[in-house]
């Protein structure tokens, strides 16, 4: 079996989180930067993973939409 993640796949995954991003950022909760002060490599890290966190309860969210309806 192919291990790699063909170039179709790897579209779709990338079209589906641009699709749920407005949802992701507003069950991450992040405040706005202040421009003139830029987050610490640290701060971006904590902020990914909260981004990455939300994500996921997005995707389950809208999945659990289409499995059972709202």
């Amino acid at each position: 079996m192919d291990q790699q993640v063909s170039t179709e796949v790897k579209q779709r995954r990338m079209t589906e989180f641009l699709k749920l991003l407005p949802l992701t950022i507003e069950l991450a909760g992040l405040p706005k930067g202040d421009p003139a002060r830029p987050f610490t490599s640290d701060q971006i890290e904590g902020r990914a993973m909260t981004i990455r966190s939300a994500y996921k309860a997005a995707r389950n969210l809208v999945k659990d939409i289409g499995d059972n309806g709202a």
